[in-house]
């Protein structure tokens, strides 16, 4: 008997050292044990020689040497100030002589991009630390010539001489909900991904800026309860209410104009945009001397993109470029879109063989040479070296999976290759393009931040995630492998999937699908990752994640397929993968589940809407149920209008298919979702209740798309895990 118990006491132990090296939700949402490090608050000096880093918890600021790769000194301690109300830097820029430094700290955010914030300007010269300006500000910018300020307060431009000391205010009629100077309004915030609505002319004598009309934009009214993590004592009894406006599809945007203020004359001059009022104005821009003010200019239906020249003074237009397309312009041409410092040309990213390249255009539109070329998609320009004539880029040229940073010359006659590792690349190349850091990672290396010159040779290695890959050892943690399938329409589709722990070809298991499925995303990536998925798989799932048509790298017609018709053909593709799982020998076929978030909640309702017997469980997150509840800008993108194509809103909405649903259903939302709205999901709910659906559902009270805050993160993947344990054999 004594022998027996020993045995018995041995294997208890190495079972609950075994269990110890398990991932746990702990690890993922509350000591966040495998959160990669990366280099904080890196940026160039202008020589082109330094660059600087955050350090310390946002106590310092040390600048280092490109070619030595070693710390040049200790640029700034806030610890040395002795100033109460700066404890902490969460975002620092250098005026342009660098002889002063703005630093951000304090920030509360409003919306996703937008955020409030106080400011301090610190003097190198006189070594004084001064607040920008009384309450808090938004989206605060050095002048080029370093002498001001401009900045958001309210809803209104003002501009601070650092000189006098002295505030000015720019514009006078903001107000919530009507008008906003120099901001985006909400819609523009989150689909042209943008916070700021001004730029400084060059030579310090302009703010050029954008006012957003949105008095006509329909309203949208969020119930705001007590709570607990934050609790809302004004709430305690009656809910309050949060209004803000939201332009659905078909419904009214901003109005939105374009005007210039000359710090001199005190004046706002308006620039001519044209008759139409019903139109996007998602970026402005000076020429590289100030010459010009760039004002790109879209329909509504965003087909058609064009380039006006402003002359600043007079508020006069001319069209200099126009850019078409038959489906719609995707949204990274604003992103990539630079003028040169030659001041005669500028470079756009453009689909026009098919794929996303880059080509160069003269000053007067008409175009010069494509720079870029191939069946693959640039997916960044980082800049133009004039020194060099050569152009750097991103691009996905080895595989969709795969990301290299690369360099091409004006004249086309050389090209290098400036990444040399196999997974995703990318870069932050020097004031001057003599020197670049890279950040690398693959499925199993995690992010690897290297410095090198610009020729490629690696200086110095900057983060290697040293204690990060100790931390993976000590725990048993599968790892993604990347596999292709066909549908039965003859489309190949990438994935990945991450097998259990002690995997067995011989045993049946069951099946989580993740996925986002969203128009140009991508999931399915050579980069490193350890999440939900990675704890699904070590605890005997095979966690599964395809791409469908309509995601990036693939060029525009796999993209862009989906036109008109959002949820159609991505869902198709789902189910297919779903299929094509349950023929593999090691795939329990009757125990299939998918999940997803926002565009990847939608998914997994219609899938389950469409998959029949395919999906035994689903858990749809933040769900948009219909393309009609979603703002303007992304569905008539993506859809056109609705009143021109109902079909393709309501015929491919879970509301319309709910009763088509037998698997098991979780439905998670946010009561205070801003983007989007919990209306989505208790409209979703309602469909599911009169078809005689049985579900489940879950709110979560104040929370946000993030659903985040206090213990809400760890209550939902508990939330999940529960769900799936008792739903999936």
């Amino acid at each position: 008997m004594r022998k027996i118990s020993l045995v018995l006491f041995f294997i208890s132990v190495c079972y609950i050292t075994i269990q110890a090296q398990q991932i746990t939700l702990d690890d993922l949402f509350v000591t966040r044990s495998f959160q990669q490090s990366t280099v904080d608050g890196l940026a160039s000096t202008n020589d082109g020689l330094n660059y600087t880093t955050l350090e310390n918890n946002g106590q310092q600021i040390v600048k280092y040497s490109y070619k030595t790769g070693e710390k040049v000194n200790l640029v700034l301690d806030i610890q040395t100030l002795k100033n109460d109300s700066l404890k902490s830097i969460r975002e620092y820029t250098f005026s342009n002589d660098e002889s002063k430094v703005l630093l951000l700290t304090d920030r509360k955010p409003i919306y996703r991009r937008s955020f409030t914030a106080v400011y301090f300007v610190y003097n190198f010269v006189t070594k004084e630390l001064t607040r920008l300006s009384t309450g808090r500000q938004q989206v605060a910018t050095f002048s080029p010539d370093g002498e001001r300020i401009a900045f958001v307060r309210n809803n209104n431009l003002f501009v601070k001489s650092l000189r006098f000391n002295t505030e000015r205010q720019m514009t006078t009629d903001g107000e919530f909900n009507k008008i906003i100077n120099g901001i985006p309004d909400w819609v523009y915030e989150e689909e042209f991904e943008f916070n700021r609505a001004f730029e400084w002319s060059p030579d310090s004598k302009q703010v050029s800026y954008i006012k957003f009309d949105e008095e006509q934009v329909p309203t949208f009214s969020i119930p705001m309860y007590k709570g607990l993590n934050p609790v809302h004592e004004e709430n305690s009894v009656y809910p309050g209410e949060y209004k803000f406006k939201y332009p659905k599809a078909g419904e009214k945007n901003s109005k939105v104009s374009v005007w210039v203020y000359d710090i001199k004359a005190g004046q706002n001059i308006k620039m001519d945009t044209g008759n139409e009022t019903d139109i996007y104005i998602p970026k402005i821009c000076w020429t590289y001397t100030g010459k010009n003010l760039g004002i790109l200019k879209m329909n509504r239906l965003q087909n058609r993109l064009e380039l006006l020249f402003a002359n600043s003074y007079t508020g006069d237009t001319r069209l200099i470029f126009t850019e078409k397309n038959k489906r719609y312009i995707e949204t990274d041409f604003l992103d990539n879109f630079q003028f040169l410092p030659d001041d005669k040309s500028f470079v756009i990213l453009s689909e026009q063989d098919g794929f996303k390249h880059l080509y160069l255009y003269d000053i007067g539109g008409v175009k010069i040479r494509q720079l870029t070329a191939g069946k693959f998609d640039v997916l960044k320009f980082y800049g133009f070296d004039p020194a060099a004539k050569m152009f750097y880029y991103q691009a996905a040229a080895v595989s969709p999976l795969q990301r290299e940073v690369y360099g091409v010359s004006i004249d086309l006659k050389k090209k290098v290759t400036l990444s040399t590792q196999k997974g995703s690349n990318n870069a932050d190349f020097s004031t001057g393009f003599k020197y670049f850091i890279n950040e690398y990672s693959n499925a199993t290396t995690p992010l690897v931040v290297t410095l090198h010159e610009i020729s490629g040779k690696q200086i110095r290695v900057l983060e290697d995630n040293k204690a990060l890959k100790s931390k993976i050892a000590e725990k048993k943690i599968p790892q993604k492998e990347f596999f292709t399938f066909k549908t039965k329409e003859g489309i190949e589709l990438n994935g990945w999937m991450i097998k259990p722990l002690n995997f067995n070809q011989n045993t049946k298991y069951s099946v989580v699908m993740t996925q986002y499925s969203g128009p140009n995303s991508q999931e399915v990536l050579d980069n490193y990752k350890v999440g939900w998925e990675n704890y699904l798989a070590a605890n005997g799932y095979l966690a599964v994640c395809v791409d469908p048509r309509g995601t990036g790298a693939r060029g525009e017609d796999f993209r862009k397929c989906t036109y008109g018709q959002l949820g159609k053909y991505e869902s198709d593709d789902q189910i297919e993968a779903a299929k094509y799982l349950a023929s593999l020998p090691y795939v329990d076929g009757k125990n299939i589940a998918i999940w997803g978030w926002s565009y990847g909640g939608f998914m997994s309702a219609m899938c389950l809407a469409k998959g029949g017997e395919v999906f035994k469980a689903g858990i749809s997150v933040a769900p948009v149920t219909n393309q009609r509840f979603y703002d303007t800008v992304y569905s008539e993108r993506y859809m056109g209008l609705p009143g021109q194509n109902p079909e393709g809103y309501d015929e491919n909405s879970p509301i319309t298919l709910a009763k088509g649903i037998k698997g098991k259903l979780l439905l998670v939302h946010g009561t205070a979702d801003d983007n989007v709205h919990y209306q989505n999901t208790l409209e979703f709910a309602e469909a599911m209740v009169q078809a005689g659906v049985q579900f489940q559902m879950m709110s979560y009270v104040n929370r946000n798309h993030g659903i985040r805050g206090g213990n809400t993160t760890m209550h939902l993947y508990t939330m999940f895990d529960n769900f799936l344990k008792d739903n999936l054999q």
